[in-house]
């Protein structure tokens, strides 16, 4: 029996969708109109319908994101708009806000969104009862809690793979709404993590000036797909719908490589969910592009993961500096260095600076400004001037091999397609058929004519003429049935890909828990009523309903400070050093106070409102 796995690319709009499937993506996810987590990236209903009929001619899926909070006077609107995209072909909704679940939806697939704070073996098994057909699993998420995940649910599990990180559960983060009210669960998340903070302890002392104390490093599975499969995942999921086409090529081009090693390793065992065969024209490295640096987060195990001196992208590392001198620099690195480069270093106070490079001479480059870089220092290239010229190019292709059949109709000649997903079409042309004088020639046109299909999504596999007498077909003749065999086919492909589902039966499934407060995010009355059908009653509504944050946890976070600074208190340490972060320790950021409470039991840290 075959594991299907799906390679997941985000799309921040049709055309990189597009790119993404092209670079081997079995599936996209791309923003909705509106009601999207990241609301500077909604599509028009018309460039998601393209996208999809592109995406279904491989055996792609295109997901929609609805994934944010809704109020009661949103609800209308969301319906008519999740009604749009089923007519449009979409396979399915990432859904965050449960309320959906209390209207006239489609019958289409539903996901969970990450949002929906999926760690706990008892909320996922819930979110499977009520009708969710894949759980997409909280980042936090350890290899050994997918393996019990797995255990529980027989839904699909999705988990990310590459990308930015959250500090917080998603879901469980009101930092952004607090300060900016600008909320991330109705997608317009500040990033008020990526800011620089103050630590001080309750005697006032600063531990820690103007640094990005909750920027994490972006995230990296590279080294755990193995593990992950094993485990249960079926979809492996890039963040970055806010990212440029670059990166999505580079990622999911490598990610693709990566995954078909697994696949044909497995002899059979595993297989891509999509069909076609990708060809990459490019090296892709998953450094070239922007990071942050790379964390394989809590995979296995804790593990230094953030970022504190900048929360910009910093590249890949080239090497160190041998010596420096105004403008010029000479550094010790193997990489090949371009005009038009920009590198970056930490400076003295570690602080991130960058420059460009304007001209190279082997290892020795000039800069557009004046540099004072002290021997040794390490530099990382954040923009690669001929990587992202190459990806600006033609960097893949995918076709879907197919046979051709040609045999004679009563008045003309029919070709037949085939291929692997086992679709069949025939297309037949009237036309004369005078027996060829040199039947070999005629033989060789045909079979050169139908032959061309570089402007489809086809190749050729083989070519079979069942003909007893070959007749002489102009040239003119044989183009215009391969054509129209080609978008025959292609449309056979389309109409068979067309998702079909089943409608939403409610039930009365009980909540695990019976109490709900804020962290239910709940601020419409379908919502509240889809809990109390339940049996779980709502004591207190989300915070971007109330606005009432006093003493409430703005972040909830698997990432600890204490830890990541060294001074874990359930480390052995000492004691002197240890002794100012034993009390209260509070972040500060213009002038605003926050007071961090950890739970080292169940190791978490919350940031609340002091």
């Amino acid at each position: 029996m075959h594991t299907s796995l799906e390679l997941l690319a985000p799309a921040k709009n049709a055309e990189q969708g597009k790119a993404a499937i092209n670079h081997g993506a079995d599936a996209v996810y791309i923003g909705a109109p509106s009601f999207g987590a990241r609301a500077a990236v909604g599509n028009s209903i018309e460039d998601i319908d393209n996208l999809v009929r592109y995406a279904h001619l491989f055996g792609s899926k295109v997901f929609a994101t609805v994934n944010t909070l809704l109020f009661d006077n949103e609800l209308e609107e969301a319906e008519k708009m999740i009604w749009s995209l089923y007519n449009a072909g979409v396979d399915a909704l990432i859904v965050q806000d449960m309320g959906l679940l209390e209207m006239n939806l489609p019958p289409i697939e539903l996901h969970a969104s990450t949002q929906t704070h999926n760690i706990d073996p008892r909320r996922v098994k819930f979110l499977e009862q009520v009708g969710f057909k894949r759980i997409i699993l909280a980042r936090e998420t350890s290899l050994e809690q997918m393996k019990t995940l797995r255990q529980q649910t027989d839904a699909d599990l999705e988990a990310f793979v590459q990308g930015a990180l959250c500090v917080c559960y998603s879901g469980q983060c009101y930092m952004s709404q607090y300060l900016n009210r600008r909320s991330g669960n109705r997608g317009a998340c500040s990033q008020s993590c990526r800011s620089a903070y103050d630590l001080v302890n309750a005697a006032g002392k600063m531990l820690h000036h103007n640094e990005h104390l909750l920027s994490l490093k972006d995230f990296s599975a590279v080294q755990h797909i193995e593990s992950m499969i094993a485990a249960g995942i079926t979809s492996f999921k890039i963040e970055g719908r806010l990212k440029d086409i670059s990166y999505v090529k580079n990622v999911t081009a490598y990610y693709r490589q990566l995954l078909d090693g697994i696949i044909n390793r497995s002899h059979g065992g595993l297989q891509a969910s999509s069909s076609g065969k990708t060809r990459i024209f490019f090296t892709p490295d998953l450094e070239r592009t922007f990071n942050r640096s790379f964390t394989d987060y809590f995979l296995v195990k804790r593990q230094s993961m953030a970022s504190h001196a900048t929360q910009k992208s910093l590249g890949k590392k080239i090497g160190t500096v041998l010596s420096s001198h105004g403008n010029q620099l000479t550094l010790n690195t193997k990489e090949t260095l371009t005009a038009g480069d920009g590198l970056c270093y930490l400076n003295q106070d570690n602080k991130l600076e960058g420059f460009l490079v304007n001209h190279v001479d082997g290892n020795r480059i000039s800069a557009n400004k004046t540099l004072e870089i002290r021997p040794e220092t390490v530099i990382w290239r954040n923009n690669d001037y001929a990587f992202e010229k190459t990806l600006q190019g033609n960097t893949a292709e995918r076709k879907v091999a197919v046979s051709m059949r040609v045999a004679e109709t009563e008045r003309g000649i029919a070709l037949s397609l085939s291929d692997d997903d086992g679709f069949t079409s025939t297309t037949t042309i009237e036309c004369e058929k005078n027996e060829a004088r040199d039947p070999d020639k005629a033989k060789e046109t045909i079979t050169k004519q139908l032959s061309k299909l570089g402007s489809t999504i086809f190749e050729i596999k083989d070519l079979t003429i069942n003909i007893d007498k070959i007749p002489f077909v102009q040239a003119s003749i044989l183009n215009e049935l391969r054509r129209n065999a080609a978008e025959q086919h292609q449309q056979e492909r389309v109409n068979h890909f067309h998702p079909k589902d089943k409608p939403l039966t409610p039930n009365d499934i009980p909540y695990h828990e019976k109490c709900l407060d804020y962290r239910a995010n709940i601020i419409n009355d379908k919502a509240e009523a889809f809990y109390l059908r339940h049996h779980a009653a709502c004591s207190e509504r989300g915070l971007e309903a109330t606005g009432d944050y006093s003493g409430k946890a703005l972040m909830t976070c698997k990432y600890c400070l204490r830890y990541e600074l060294g001074q874990c208190l359930m480390n052995k340490i000492n004691k002197q050093v240890a002794a100012d972060y034993q009390g209260d320790l509070f972040l500060v950021n213009n002038g605003r106070r926050f007071r961090l409470q950890f739970n080292c039991k169940e190791c978490e840290m919350q940031i609340i409102v002091d």
